[in-house]
């Protein structure tokens, strides 16, 4: 019999679809209470390490390095070599002209093997770069320029002792015998007094003479005048109280021997005073000819800041030509080096001089840009002078490392295996 069902009458409730079997969660994901057998493997807390050699090797870039060097130098020192003439205009443009730098890599290439070896003015270099000339280094740090061409000689790359250095020739060429020494020279309005440089220069063992043309006078520093900054460092309330901050560094001035110079033994006074008694702003190309027949190796003319100028010092019989303008310590608003650079290699293309790029460099990857555009070799100052105010040899070796490590690293990615290789195929400069 078919029941029937009553209009008004409730109809019964429906049952609810069975849900679905949950999917059971991977064993990993399960929480649990740890074994001390898992833990074990995690469990290796290093001995914290606070010394400076623990410091520099944790520094990885020279950044790194200038901050370390910042808190070890008194003011005045460390501004010296930081700062740069009035505005800072000419050093910031230097640094940024390098972070506009886009590289194009080549990829599915073999890169396994890296060779940073070049040659530079007829000898081999182990790395693409060299120590710029500094002067009043051991002001710096008391290991000086001791420190710098000894670093320069374990690492196959060259040295150049400053006319301003804090060393004398021969003791340089001493602790570094060796190094490949290179003489930076400012040329005196007294030539018996620079003809003895140069004697002396070549007697022991220098290949290389760099005459620096960029510094008729000296430049504005202003961080120089704010902080009286006189030579030897004059021990002021201010000092004092600055040294209190930085024990090591004043240890190390007082109790090693007072500076003395490569051009002169003693010298009080402020820096710029200094420099104007040592620079001869009437240098013209004919005292370029008047070295040229004077030095019998290699010559090198350093701050050439256009083509044109390029051009004539090699006519008159340079072997080279440093691109800069001095770190930006002479002329704010100067040419940029790293810009100049393709017109100044394309220029001297016929010629077999070597066109190096000095100012602004703070990593391997500039040094590789430099090259790609042109250049043959590239000088570092500030980055190895803040390598030696934070921690002496051993941080200059540090800053020697990291470039080393830079450039390893990015011609690998650019899929370059040589030096030689580079060309301006790999970079471009962004426009701002």
């Amino acid at each position: 019999m078919t029941q029937t069902v009553q209009p008004n009458s409730t109809p019964s409730p429906e049952v609810p679809a069975k849900a679905p079997t949950a999917v059971g969660r991977p064993a990993a994901l399960k929480r649990r209470v740890p074994k001390y057998a898992d833990l074990a493997p995690l469990m290796k807390f290093k001995k914290p390490e606070f010394s400076n050699a623990a410091k520099l090797r944790r520094a990885s870039t020279i950044w790194e390095l200038r901050d370390m060097a910042k808190r070890r130098t008194p003011q005045a020192p460390f501004d010296y070599t930081d700062g740069a003439a009035e505005a800072e205009i000419t050093l910031r443009r230097a640094r940024q002209a390098f972070q506009d730098i886009e590289f194009r890599p080549g990829i599915l290439r073999d890169v396994s093997s890296i060779d940073l070896g070049t040659e530079i003015l007829g000898k081999e270099s182990r790395l693409p770069f060299g120590i710029a000339p500094t002067g009043f280094t051991r002001m710096m740090q008391s290991e000086g320029e001791y420190a710098g061409s000894q670093a320069a000689e374990a690492a196959g790359i060259p040295y150049t002792l400053s006319t301003m250095g804090t060393a004398s020739i021969e003791d340089v060429a001493a602790a570094a015998p060796n190094g490949r020494n290179w003489f930076q020279l400012y040329l005196w309005t007294d030539r018996d007094r620079s003809l003895e440089l140069i004697e002396r220069a070549d007697k022991a063992g220098n290949d290389t003479l760099m005459v620096t043309v960029d510094t008729a006078v000296a430049g504005a520093r202003l961080r120089d005048v704010r902080n009286g900054m006189t030579i030897p460092p004059a021990l002021t309330v201010k000092t004092v109280l600055d040294a209190s901050y930085r024990p090591a560094w004043w240890f190390n001035f007082l109790t090693h021997e007072p500076l003395t110079f490569a051009s002169l033994s003693r010298y009080t006074g402020t820096v710029a005073d200094l420099i104007n008694s040592m620079f001869d702003p009437t240098l013209t190309f004919d005292d370029l000819d008047w070295l040229r027949e004077t030095w019998k190796g290699k010559l090198v003319v350093k701050g050439i800041q256009t083509v044109e100028d390029a051009r004539k010092v090699v006519d008159h019989g340079a072997d080279g030509v440093v691109v800069s303008n001095h770190g930006g310590r002479q002329l704010d608003r100067a040419p940029i080096p790293l810009h100049l650079v393709p017109e100044v290699s394309a220029a001297l293309k016929d010629s077999d001089a070597a066109v190096i790029l000095d100012t602004g460099i703070m990593s391997g990857a500039d040094i590789v840009a430099a090259l790609a555009l042109g250049a043959d070799f590239a000088l570092i100052g500030r980055a190895y002078l803040y390598g030696l105010m934070a921690g002496g040899r051993a941080g200059v070796d540090r800053t020697i490392q990291i470039l080393e490590k830079d450039m390893a690293r990015t011609m690998a990615l650019l899929g370059v295996t040589k030096v030689s290789e580079l060309n301006p195929d790999h970079v471009r400069l962004l426009q701002r």
